[in-house]
Formats: C-alpha cells, structure tokens, sequence
C-alpha cells in the first residue's frame, strides 16, 4: 500500500521567478507593461467580472434578453481592458495576443448582444 508521501518524490520545488515564468503568456513576451496603476487595471477586472455574473444572474432568473445583453457588454469590456490590463492580472483571460483576445471578444460580445435585442420578445 502506497503511502501520501510517495506522490510527492518527483515534485520539485519552485520559486516565485520561476513559477512567474511559467506562468507567463508567451504570446505576450515583447508587450511592454501597461502604464496604468495596478489598482485601476484590478478594478477593471472586478467591474468585468460583476458584469457577467449580473448577466448570469440575470439569465437564471428568466430575465435571459438582458442577461444576454449584460454578459455580451462585459464581453465588449474585456475586449477593451485587454489593451491596457497586464496579462498577469486577467489570468485565464489572457489567452493569445492582445489582439487576438480584444478582437475576438468584442465580436462574440457584439454578437451575443445583437442577438439577444434582434430576437423577438413575443409580449414577455
């Protein structure tokens, strides 16, 4: 029977440099750092993420055409705040290159914005 210690032998620990590198965006490498204060960049994720989990709320509560409309807005959002918000801070919403991210959030936000107004409320 195999012990819990066992599981560790082959982890290495790392430190903070290291697991800051790995955890970098490659696609980001030759990006300067963003002027804007960290706070203000923090801020703008939190107003994201406030946003979406409105329209999440929204979208549960059977409200579906604004929660559709709230969470395609803070798609436009964080298309936007890509270029000015340090890929270290958004995380996993750093994907690719800013460009790639922005553009393709915008669109998905555009799109689900336009189809949650260009549909019908047939009287609800």
């Amino acid at each position: 029977m195999a012990s819990g210690t066992d599981d560790q032998a082959d982890v290495v620990p790392l430190s903070d440099a290291e697991r800051r590198e790995l955890l970098a965006n490659p696609h980001d490498a030759a990006t300067p750092p963003s002027r804007v204060t960290r706070n203000l960049q923090m801020l703008s994720v939190v107003l994201f993420l406030v946003v979406v989990t409105a329209g999440a709320v929204l979208i549960f509560t059977d409200h579906w055409r604004k929660g559709t409309v709230a969470v395609g807005a803070g798609m436009v959002w964080l298309g936007l705040i890509r270029w000015w918000v340090d890929s270290r801070i958004l995380g996993v919403f750093a994907v690719r290159s800013r460009k790639f991210d922005s553009w393709f959030c915008v669109i998905v936000g555009v799109l689900l914005a336009f189809t949650a107004l260009s549909i019908d409320s047939l009287g609800s």
